[in-house]
């Protein structure tokens, strides 16, 4: 592990938490709803209860959990409330823990650069018409 400063460590986690609006579910290994905190009405959820199914709560998780001892990541998932969120889960001792991140900013950079290079594209197309015109 890197040898990082506490103030730059509690930088770092006050940004991200200011920022990236952090939401967390923590889900039993066999699919239970155990705790959860967090913004989670800011990517729509509510009404969860404890104990019950988690996919029955909250349909973009259903078939991901329980994970297999291996961390997945899931970028710029649409929410019904149209943010756009990462998606980390990793498992522990507790459960699998279900993290949700805020990155409406990166898919909106994203797709600028992908308009850009659109454009891009197809005045390059226009100019090689015109110059096989000629």
């Amino acid at each position: 592990m890197l040898d990082v400063p506490i103030s730059v460590i509690t930088y770092l986690m006050n940004l991200m938490l200011e920022s990236r609006s952090l939401a967390y579910l923590l889900v039993t290994k066999d699919g239970c709803l155990s705790s959860w905190g967090g913004k989670l009405a800011d990517y729509g959820v509510s009404n969860l209860h404890k104990g019950e199914k988690v996919e029955q709560q909250i349909f973009f998780l259903e078939g991901l959990l329980p994970l297999d001892n291996f961390p997945l990541f899931l970028p710029c998932l649409k929410t019904d409330e149209g943010i756009c969120a990462d998606i980390h889960m990793f498992p522990s001792e507790e459960g699998d823990w279900v993290l949700l991140l805020d990155a409406t900013i990166d898919e909106i950079q994203l797709s600028l650069i992908q308009q850009y290079a659109n454009e891009s594209v197809l005045r390059d197309e226009k100019l090689t018409r015109i110059f096989n015109q000629s």
